[in-house]
């Protein structure tokens, strides 16, 4: 049995689409129906689509049918132009009825009961409570505290948050909690089955609902007209496909596709269709539903209040700037006219052949386009059907990038629209309905490299120290790539898979496809600080960088030899104020860590790289700290100072070392007169105990004799801590005066 050729892959993938089971036998109609053709749609990746119809509309009227639950989007991107010169100038439609039902369903999206009840106020229900059942019209819904008892005994009441429902049943009020409702019956079964209706339309029955929509024309009775709009659809998805290139790094093949879904309810046919890439913002909003705003009545005010009379005032405007500015205006104006006038005549120029319609898959169910591929499948540019291409052997050489590339047709151009990269095909192309269409948009060879990556953590459970096997692609399209899966093959056959982030023209990414068993990746890490640095010295204040610092030692091992590999480790920050010192050969930065290569020769086992980081701390420190003689110190040991900046900073050095040594002995002699003091006030307290006894005369004498001791030791050291107080105003005089100006550092 004959197996097909790699090339005939994507086959078996159409076809798989085709008879997937995604269409309903009931489907939605199309967002706007209208007799003018869809000329073009461009897909985004936010939930919506723009859609663009044209043709020529006679007399005054335009009538377009709008589906119910795509009102909204419709009405907030509407754009008619009429490119016979005409214009638009009134657009109706009927308004959502402000009944009951509508306050009623809101209120059930909030999950409130007592904020439906009060959309129903003056309305006939039942309600079952806890108490029994009462009837009546709905009066007021307030929001009230009520007592409830403690679930521990012999606790006080407390009180809970909830609301109170007043009902009138003509001739008594009936009050109940909402927390006790047990149900609610409405006893108007028309009003019953609008809300029944009402609900339908929110679970989805709106989709089949249409609303006129009515546009009013000006000008003449023939009206060339572009009608644009916004409705929701899927967002297109991306499928890429790389062959590697043979020698590891060079040139490799990219090839890129669209899924399209068609879940719009009218089949596109003999479309513009575009694909856009990035991330618009799009979100619903409500401008069908009438919203009345409460406003105070300041009648009152209008009345208390008078205005003062005032005279007014005349000025003269710059005759020569409002006519420059008038220019100015116009001058745009007249050249978005000429380019207008240059569109119609291309517009009016252009004509479109007649194309059949796509035949019916013979698997069954919806036909599915495949654009570009040149393989089984409908929904040609052309309209045409696809041939099966007929059985044959298997090549006998594995197939390679150039034989992909010739079997992909993928035309469309690049353009950078608001920041955003739009794929437009230059082909016309059909899509039915309920259908997924597979269409080409990359062909191109990039730079691209086979490497290994390592992260920490390794690959996966029972991977923990193994790299990925990656492929590094620069993505040298025009193109930007959205995310999405990406296949890798090599020497004709598939060998793994990734996906890709979003990457921009010109940006490059690394995408493992695969597991490397046969390398091991190990670290070890030392933390160490204390490193200190002078920065500045300006006059007395010192400003001063400590570092910590981290070592990580990377180890890459393999068994066996081979090819040279290139092993990229994902070394992550040490933390968000640390900085690489002296960073290795070919490092490259990310936003929270480091590509670190480690290159293995084809005889080479085993390969390390140490990476250094550290963070500076800046203090400032004031000659007089205490820490101040320490560092400057440092400093000077160091021999990293130039030797004029050493010559002005020794002598202050010096001098505050002096200082220091001072101040030291000052306070060691404090320490002993309040020592001695301590002592001498002892001994007065045991004077003052036995003076009156005839019997301790020795005793007083002796102590007396001790307190005559301490003082002249305390009057003495009092007199050193004068003498060191004046050396150190001296010092500091001599300091201050070398300080004033000395500047050294940056």
């Amino acid at each position: 049995m004959r197996r097909p050729s790699p090339l005939l892959a994507p086959t078996v993938l159409v076809s798989l689409l085709a008879a997937s089971p995604g269409c309903a036998h009931r489907r939605p109609g199309p967002a706007v129906s209208s007799d003018l053709a869809l000329d073009r749609v461009v897909l985004y990746r936010s939930g919506v689509a723009y859609f663009e119809r044209r043709g020529t509309v006679r007399g005054d009227r335009l009538h377009l049918e709008v589906r119910k639950d795509e009102v909204d989007d419709v009405l907030k991107s509407l754009t008619i132009v009429d490119r016979a010169s005409g214009q638009a100038v009134r657009a109706s439609l009927p308004l959502d009825a402000r009944d009951w039902a509508v306050g009623a369903l809101r209120a059930l999206e909030k999950g409130r009961l007592s904020t439906m009840l009060a959309a129903l106020r003056g309305r006939s229900v039942s309600l079952r409570t806890a108490k029994g059942r009462i009837h009546g019209r709905v009066v007021l819904v307030e929001k009230v505290k009520r007592p409830v008892a403690s679930m521990d005994r012999g606790a006080k009441r407390g009180l809970a948050p909830d609301h109170r429902v007043t009902l009138f049943d003509g001739r008594r009020m009936h009050v109940a909690y909402v927390s006790e409702i047990r149900d609610v019956t409405l006893r108007d079964e028309t009003l019953a089955l609008h809300l029944d209706r009402r609900l339908d339309a929110a679970a989805g029955e709106g989709m089949f609902q249409r609303i006129g929509l009515e546009i009013e024309l000006a000008g003449g009775p023939h009206h060339d007209l572009v009608v644009s709009y916004v409705a929701a659809a899927p967002m297109w998805k991306p499928t890429y496909r790389v062959v590697l290139p043979e020698k590891r790094r060079g040139k490799a093949l990219l090839q890129g596709w669209a899924v399209v879904d068609n879940t719009s309810g009218e089949d596109w046919r003999d479309v513009r269709l575009a694909l856009t890439a990035g991330a618009p913002i799009s979100f619903r909003y409500d401008l069908r539903t009438p919203r009345p705003v409460p406003r105070p009545d300041l009648t009152e005010a209008g009345v208390r209040h008078q205005a003062a009379v005032a005279v007014g005032e005349t000025s003269w405007a710059d005759d020569e700037a409002s006519g420059q500015v008038a220019v100015e205006k116009q001058a745009p104006r007249r050249a978005e006219a000429e380019e207008s006038k240059k569109v119609s005549a291309r517009a009016k120029a252009r004509t479109l052949e007649e194309r059949p319609a796509p035949e019916a898959d013979a698997v069954g169910g919806e036909p599915i386009g495949v654009e570009g591929l040149g393989l089984v499948g409908t929904g040609y540019g052309d309209g045409s059907v696809g041939t099966p291409l007929p059985p044959s052997e298997p090549p006998s050489e594995p197939w390679g990038a150039k034989d992909l590339a010739k079997s992909l047709s993928a035309k469309t151009k690049a353009t950078q629209i608001a920041g955003l990269t739009r794929y437009d095909l230059d082909h016309r192309l059909t899509v039915p309905s309920g259908t997924a269409t597979l269409v080409a948009i990359i062909n191109a060879e990039v730079d691209a490299e086979e490497a290994f990556l390592f992260r920490p953590g390794g690959s996966g459970p029972g991977f923990e120290h193994n790299p990925y096997r990656v492929v590094r692609v620069r993505n040298t399209t025009p193109f930007a790539l959205e995310p999405g899966p990406m296949s890798i093959y090599a020497g004709g056959s598939f060998v793994g898979e990734g996906i890709t982030e979003p990457v921009g023209a010109g940006a490059s990414v690394t995408i493992p496809f695969a597991v490397e068993p046969s390398i091991v990746v190990e670290s070890k890490a030392r933390d160490d600080g204390g490193e200190m640095k002078l920065v500045r010295f300006v006059r007395g204040v010192l400003e001063v960088e400590s570092f910590a610092r981290r070592t990580t030692t990377w180890t890459v091992r393999r068994r066996g030899t081979g090819d040279p590999a290139r092993v990229l480790v994902r070394h992550p920050k040490a933390g968000p104020n640390y900085d690489l010192v002296d960073p290795p050969e070919g490092v490259e930065r990310l936003g929270d860590a480091y590509l670190v290569p480690i290159e293995l020769g084809a005889k080479q086992t085993r390969g390390s790289v140490t990476v250094v980081e550290k963070t500076p701390s800046r203090i400032s420190v004031s000659l007089w700290d205490r820490r101040a003689p320490q560092l400057l110190d440092t400093f000077l040991a160091k021999g990293d100072l130039s030797p004029k900046d050493r010559k002005a900073l020794a002598p202050i050095v010096r001098l505050r070392q002096d200082i220091g040594r001072i101040d030291t002995e000052i306070d060691g002699l404090r320490r002993q007169i309040r020592e001695l003091e301590g002592r001498a006030d002892a001994t007065r307290r045991s004077l003052e105990a036995i003076k009156k006894d005839p019997r301790a005369g020795a005793l007083r004498a002796r102590l007396s004799r001790r307190l005559d001791e301490f003082l002249k030791k305390s009057d003495a050291l009092a007199r050193r801590i004068v003498e060191l107080e004046s050396r150190r105003l001296e010092k500091k005089i001599e300091l201050e005066d070398r300080i004033r100006d000395l500047v050294i550092g940056e």
